[in-house]
């Protein structure tokens, strides 16, 4: 039975993941993002929830007692006088996440069997999921970029950016070491349309793998 093409999106921080998700989707392609998988499973209730509370404490839950993201990355990305704690969470987390994507990717299967079916997560080749795919995107672009993105999506001012931008960066891959691992580089320094175009070559030729 012909299974779906399971296709790996990622790159570093503020790289432009997301906008290139939205322009495979447009394409026609199906896509989730891990982050909004793993926003799920921090909702009261879930055994992931639960899990990570108990590691970071109570600090890190707002009066409503969800979690507060923002806290949390404090926590487990660390400073100056504290240590990363982000292995830790990534224990906790990846787990539950991957067991969802390959949920999501089945039903995918079930529905449209020549589907092409992208997860969109910042560490695939940190989390050695690689192998679980069939082909991997690494989106790209310059590092000021990522300072300029992160400083306008947080609304925060560029030296606030550029020291949370390089402490992210820390616990991720250097761009040319995902190059190596991948099968097609999204460069997404220049014009959204110049991304577009290049999402839409790209789509064309997982399109044709996935109808095979």
């Amino acid at each position: 039975m012909p299974e779906v093409l399971k296709v790996g999106l990622t790159g570093g921080i503020a790289a432009g993941k997301s906008v290139v998700g939205e322009m495979f989707a447009a394409q026609g392609a199906q896509v989730v993002q891990a982050d909004e998988i793993s926003r799920q499973l921090m909702q009261p209730g879930e055994a992931v929830y639960g899990e990570v509370v108990a590691r970071f404490g109570p600090g890190i839950l707002r009066p409503d007692g969800s979690v507060d993201r923002a806290r949390l990355a404090e926590l487990a990305f660390g400073g100056p006088s504290q240590p990363t704690r982000v292995q830790e969470l990534n224990q906790i987390v990846h787990p539950a996440v991957i067991r969802r994507q390959e949920e999501w990717m089945a039903e995918v299967s079930r529905r449209d069997p020549h589907a092409v079916a992208v997860v969109e997560a910042a560490l695939i080749l940190e989390a050695r999921m690689g192998t679980g795919f069939d082909r991997l995107v690494v989106v790209t672009c310059r590092p000021e970029q990522r300072i300029d993105r992160w400083a306008h999506r947080l609304k925060v001012d560029q030296e606030t950016a550029r020291r949370e931008v390089t402490r992210r960066m820390a616990a991720q891959l250097p761009d040319d070491e995902k190059i190596k691992a991948a099968d097609y580089v999204i460069d997404n320094s220049g014009s959204l349309d110049e991304t577009r175009r290049q999402v839409k070559t790209i789509y064309a030729e997982l399109e044709k793998e996935a109808s095979r």
